[in-house]
């Protein structure tokens, strides 16, 4: 079994162990300083490990920001979980109304893909006008068609962002037009795109497509990364009013993903330069390392009550996490439950998260599920428990104090 221990001589610098109990357990990888280095002229930023969440590099990643067209990423993801359940198909057609053609197609001078009024389109060509060349209309289109309207549509958009956890977003349109109460944060259209990639592959590329053409009107991709050889796949760009550039951007470079949110940026040219020069870092900077394989023993929980004293705790996946290639910051992890659990315990059950650590901040957190059955114990042992109850306690508040210094 691969440990901690051994990864020591991988690791620059001694890793500590601790289980901690009844505490609060984050749902996601939680913010971390950058390693020195790094500085952004652009407001706010937010850098991740796609497979992980990692966060390798934030700024101001929670102030709340207009997305502008970064919008549409929510809107594909509604339409790719249709897809993928089956409520829709890709050869399914929307009518073109006039408000679609009025407020996002031609006449509107927007980012359009040319629907012509009145007209009917399939999904897929939908979807290529929506993440490919931005369409406005694209995306109004598409809104009407699955909810009736683009308002509904758009309670759907928020709904469904705080189903996925992503509390900081929420959204009046469908396709980034610039309403007071339309906000995101950084931070979570990160998490947001690192989802729908995860979750519809098969939808995914489309992002990535280099153009598209529509009414006899060929378009290129509007993500500028896409032309720069630092393996970007897709994503979204936005800007309106006075609210700045935006990017939340994809790239792959040996294997590892990274996930760049970035709003604010005084120009495109900033947006562009800013994003490239971030990913990079992050490439050049981080590297993934192994610290548990799926299914391997990480620790134990102590059960109550049942006739062993305690139980095996396992990983969900593998817990693999990017760190600096130079190191100089301490790793620490703690397993995290509300115990002593109580006979009986039945494996695969997640009753713990082991939560990793570099220096003083979280930068990962991962399921643990039980490895093994516990029965009840005898009513010898049970009353034993029973008394030891109350030192258990003060036993648990020193392990959380130890372990918070």
């Amino acid at each position: 079994m691969r440990s901690f221990m051994r990864l020591l001589g991988r690791l620059a610098g001694p890793l500590a162990f601790a289980a901690a109990m009844s505490v609060h357990v984050a749902a996601h990888a939680a913010a971390t300083a950058a390693p020195a280095g790094l500085q952004t002229s652009v407001p706010h930023v937010i850098l991740i490990d796609a497979d992980s969440l990692t966060v390798l590099f934030e700024k101001n990643a929670d102030d709340l920001d207009t997305p502008a067209s970064t919008t549409k990423i929510m809107t594909a993801e509604l339409v790719f979980e249709a897809l993928a359940e089956g409520k829709i198909k890709l050869t399914d057609q929307y009518q073109v109304s006039e408000t679609a053609w009025r407020q996002g197609g031609a006449p509107a001078r927007g980012t359009t893909m040319f629907a012509a009024l009145h007209s009917r389109i399939d999904v897929e060509d939908l979807i290529r006008g929506l993440v490919i060349v931005s369409g406005n209309d694209s995306a109004i289109i598409l809104a009407e068609g699955l909810a009736g309207s683009e308002g509904a549509f758009a309670t759907r958009m928020t709904d469904r962002a705080r189903q996925l956890g992503l509390n900081h977003l929420t959204f009046t349109n469908s396709w980034g037009r610039d309403d007071p109460d339309q906000k995101v944060s950084a931070r979570d259209m990160a998490l947001l795109a690192a989802h729908l990639i995860k979750t519809y592959p098969q939808y995914y590329r489309y992002f990535g497509e280099k153009d598209f053409t529509w009414n006899k009107i060929k378009q290129p991709n509007r993500d500028p990364l896409m032309n720069m050889d630092i393996g970007a796949d897709g994503l979204k760009t936005g800007n309106i009013g006075d609210s700045g550039y935006c990017i939340v951007a994809s790239a792959i470079q040996n294997g590892q993903r990274l996930i760049l949110a970035l709003y604010g940026a005084k120009t495109a040219k900033e947006r562009t330069d800013e994003a490239a020069r971030i990913l990079q870092w992050g490439f050049r900077t981080f590297e993934p390392k192994m610290l548990f394989d799926k299914g391997e023993v990480v620790g134990n929980a102590t059960v109550f009550g049942g006739d062993k004293g305690s139980v095996p705790l396992v990983t969900a996946a593998p817990v693999k996490v990017l760190i600096p290639r130079e190191l100089t910051d301490r790793i620490t992890a703690r397993i995290v439950y509300t115990g002593p659990l109580v006979a009986p315990v039945e494996p695969g059950k997640q009753v713990a998260e082991l939560q990793v650590y570099r220096g003083g901040a979280q930068i990962f957190t991962a399921p643990l599920l039980t490895a093994g059955n516990v029965g009840k114990g005898s009513l010898t042992s049970r009353a034993m428990d029973a008394s030891l109850t109350y030192i258990g306690d003060l036993v648990r508040t020193y392990v959380l104090k130890a372990v918070s210094r």
